[in-house]
């Protein structure tokens, strides 16, 4: 169950429907497409994206939680899109529920090869949209070369320089709030 707080915008189906476009080329996509995502993260894939995501949260109080998700559920395609997927992601996962709402979604769609970073409130007041783009251009470069691994790990890295400028200041003791390990959804 999400609780919500007055700056939290929970996504709900009505939300969706309101703000994004309904594809049937999209839910055609995704109801095609063939589950890979084991294929290209391996166990040992995972591992070294989980000690990233260790590594990364060292010295501040950031927190980042990587999800990999091979295609959209077939009955949300028609009325989501990655973004939209990412947000309902990040709501209910409770990313958004870190002590410093420092919390960062990194969200990868393996069939529309989209990359999307979700961010709490308590970062977004001290970062631009600019330097968030930036790291997404890069991991989908490296996904287009095929490098699954480096993508997300190096995505992961930069997004901890990120928030190591904003929050290295705050370090007080760490709680790590979220699992470092990656979620991978079929």
């Amino acid at each position: 169950m999400v609780t919500t707080t007055d700056t939290t915008e929970i996504v709900t189906q009505a939300k969706i429907e309101a703000v994004n476009q309904p594809s049937f080329k999209r839910w055609l996509k995704h109801f095609l497409y063939m589950p890979a995502t084991k294929r290209y993260f391996s166990k040992q894939d995972q591992a070294a994206i989980a000690q990233a995501v260790t590594e990364a949260e060292c010295g501040h109080i950031g927190e980042i939680q990587v999800v990999i998700e091979g295609h959209l559920p077939v009955n949300h395609a028609y009325f989501q899109n990655t973004r939209m997927r990412a947000r309902q992601l990040f709501a209910e996962l409770g990313v958004w529920d870190t002590e410093y709402n420092s919390g960062v979604l990194l969200y990868i769609n393996l069939c529309e090869r989209k990359v999307e970073i979700v961010i709490d409130r308590g970062i977004q007041q001290a970062t631009e949209q600019a330097v968030w783009d930036e790291i997404c251009q890069n991991i989908i470069a490296q996904l287009a070369q095929k490098q699954f691994r480096l993508a997300v790990v190096t995505g992961v890295m930069n997004i901890g320089e990120v928030l190591n400028q904003f929050y290295a200041q705050s370090v007080q003791e760490q709680n790590n709030e979220l699992g470092n390990e990656p979620i991978i959804l079929h």
